[in-house]
């Protein structure tokens, strides 16, 4: 089974860190960052498989970073962490093979379906 690293991004430290430690408990190497310029950084020098990304971010927005993030790393699957209810992926994220099931909603209810969705990847 390959090694499941995730790249956690988001500005809530409550959400990022609780996120972090539940994928930890599956056993998931998982790391955070409070931005995209931070992740987008990280990626540059480390490798993983899933981002998993919130929209609203200071600086450069979530569904901007993950056309950078994949330049970065082609290979690595996007989950957006989003409280927009009404939130759309754009046509260039479509291109990349994102889908309706790699939007996950605010709050989340049940955090085992997050593992549903990273265990499709591999």
């Amino acid at each position: 089974m390959p090694e499941k690293r995730i790249l956690i991004v988001d500005d809530e430290s409550s959400i990022r860190e609780s996120l972090a430690e539940f994928l930890r408990d599956f056993g998931m190497d998982t790391m955070t960052s409070v931005n995209a310029e931070e992740a987008l950084k990280l990626l540059a020098t480390e490798s993983f498989n899933v981002l998993i990304v919130d929209l609203r971010l200071p600086g450069i927005t979530g569904d901007a970073m993950i056309p950078k993030a994949h330049k970065l790393q082609p290979n690595l699957r996007f989950l957006i962490h989003t409280g927009s209810i009404d939130y759309r992926l754009s046509g260039e994220l479509i291109s990349l093979g994102l889908t309706h099931d790699n939007i996950i909603l605010k709050p989340l209810s049940d955090l085992t379906s997050l593992i549903d969705k990273i265990e499709k990847f591999f």
